[in-house]
């Protein structure tokens, strides 16, 4: 059988999986396995958030914070990614997580899911992109002959709104388009990512003046430091700073979603969403370790670097790599953030689209474009709330930390609702089934979102713990008194999809 023959097979079943779940195709289901890994890898990107957040992990307990930190951070974001594709193999549907939400555990849990992941994934689009802003103008800012610091504090702020709005609209743009070419896009990103990663990886190798592998595992307390804006307090518990490090790895591996949030543009979707979910993590962690633990092998000095704070691994890069070289990198890597953040505007324009689609935002944001098919109106959606709130909040790592909460909490409720669902209500599996191992996973997603929860809230990030409480209680004050009248959920139970497979199979 040729290969469009074996597509347009899988599209036809695809097809029929989504009208099992109450839905028409209307997005452009043409997106292959790799192309749905890409997107994942592309949103992930270690080369923006492995990049623009080094600084958390290196401040806390220097090299450790990688060689340790970032492979157990890595565990657990596969651990999550396995349980959050097995649900996605059951049910291949754009903006999955809430539909998953949904159908295990009812209306209110879908309801609340979706704008767990909205905020996550609009406040992630904003944190890549002004976490590009900001490693471009450090890395390639001196070179390119612009000092932000020149600028008067409302002209920084001003400058860093324009830039955000120039980065954020031309993401839009392209994913107005259409998929095929942001499928080029992210096809191309998940490539360079790993190219960039590799070049650099031995770039700081051959270049370091001595490498001692012992600084992989070994705890230095940087905390304090530096000293006149610490990235974390001053202690004396290695322990919980050895913690506090995990929010590197945290914040890095986000994103994975955008494979089950294009579920319905890929073709094999209950095959190739999962594995994408996965491989995405995988395939980034390893590459990942490699990369940050070559930074900190080759550091001249690990307490100068971080005495230097966010300007850390720009520090290291310029401090043991040749001027050209490094600035080459600089903008490989501004590159990959760029791609990074189209990729997020992709996943969070079809999570807006999906949950319009049944009822739980304006039915005009579900609407796609006859010329392009896309959502066009959840894409622009998406760009300006992201662009609003980077002028509301403006300190990066705050942003990057709420975002990794809201986001793991809408991954984790579908996970912790299957728990209960799972061999009762729940028994049909897609190809991805973790069998036995479903539940005792489900059960370390949600410890594990526990623990991610009390560190993301710990000074200097405790206004955190008032924003995400702030979240929960609006959200239960809306759906007491609005939504639940409201809302009214996906088209289909687990119980009406496995009646209509019953009736089709007589």
């Amino acid at each position: 059988m040729s290969d469009s023959a074996d597509n347009a097979r899988m599209r036809a079943e695809d097809e029929r999986t989504l009208h099992r779940l109450g839905y028409t195709q209307e997005l452009q289901r043409s997106m292959s396995g790799f192309s749905n890994l890409a997107i994942s890898m592309s949103v992930i990107c270690i080369l923006a958030g492995g990049v623009t957040s080094f600084h958390v992990g290196l401040c806390s307990v220097g090299g450790a914070a990688i060689g340790l930190g970032w492979p157990l951070g890595c565990l657990f974001s596969l651990i999550v990614a396995a349980t959050m594709g097995q649900v996605a193999s059951a049910f291949p549907t754009a903006g999955g997580l809430y539909h998953w939400a949904a159908i295990l555990g009812g209306r209110g849990w879908g309801w609340a899911t979706a704008w767990f992941n909205l905020a996550g994934l609009i406040t992630v689009l904003a944190a890549i992109n002004v976490g590009t802003y900001e490693f471009v103008t450090s890395a390639l800012g001196p070179w390119l002959g612009y000092d932000p610091k020149a600028l008067s504090e409302s002209g920084q702020v001003m400058m860093r709104v324009a830039v955000m709005a120039a980065l954020t609209g031309s993401q839009a743009l392209f994913n107005h388009a259409g998929i095929r070419l942001t499928t080029r896009l992210t096809d191309f990103s998940g490539y360079w990512i790993l190219f960039v990663a590799t070049i650099l990886t031995v770039a700081l190798l051959l270049a370091a003046p001595h490498l001692e592998l012992v600084r992989l595992v070994s705890f230095a307390n940087f905390s304090g430091l530096p000293d006149s804006d610490p990235v974390w307090p001053s202690s004396n518990n290695l322990t919980w700073l050895f913690l506090l490090g995990l929010l590197l790895p945290a914040y890095t591996f986000t994103g994975f979603d955008a494979s089950a949030h294009t579920a319905e543009e890929t073709i094999g979707a209950s095959a190739n969403v999962p594995r994408g979910i996965v491989r995405s993590v995988l395939l980034s962690g390893v590459f990942g370790w490699l990369m940050l633990a070559a930074v900190v092998l080759a550091a001249p000095n690990l307490d100068e670097a971080a005495r230097a704070g966010g300007g850390a691994f720009v520090g290291i890069l310029h401090a043991v790599l040749p001027g050209w070289l490094a600035v080459t990198l600089f903008a490989g890597i501004a590159i990959a953030q760029y791609l990074c953040g189209l990729a997020t505007v992709t996943s969070a324009s079809r999570m807006v689209y999906a949950f319009a689609r049944d009822g739980g935002l304006s039915p005009a944001l579900c609407r796609v474009s006859p010329l392009h098919r896309t959502p066009a109106r959840a894409i622009w959606l998406v760009t300006i709330l992201a662009i609003a709130f980077t002028a509301y909040s403006q300190v990066y790592e705050a942003i990057s930390v709420v975002c990794a909460i809201f986001l793991y909490v809408s991954y984790v409720l579908p996970a912790a609702l299957g728990l209960r669902a799972h061999g009762r209500t729940w028994t049909k599996m897609g190809p991805w089934d973790l069998g036995r191992w479903y539940r005792p996973l489900a059960v370390l997603c949600v410890v594990g979102c526990g623990v991610l929860f009390v560190l993301g809230v710990q000074p200097p990030n405790d206004r955190n713990l008032w924003t995400v409480l702030g979240a929960v209680v609006l959200l239960a004050c809306l759906w007491k008194f609005r939504a639940s009248k409201q809302f009214r959920g996906p088209p289909r139970t687990i119980g009406e999809s496995q009646i209509d497979e019953k009736k089709e199979a007589i």
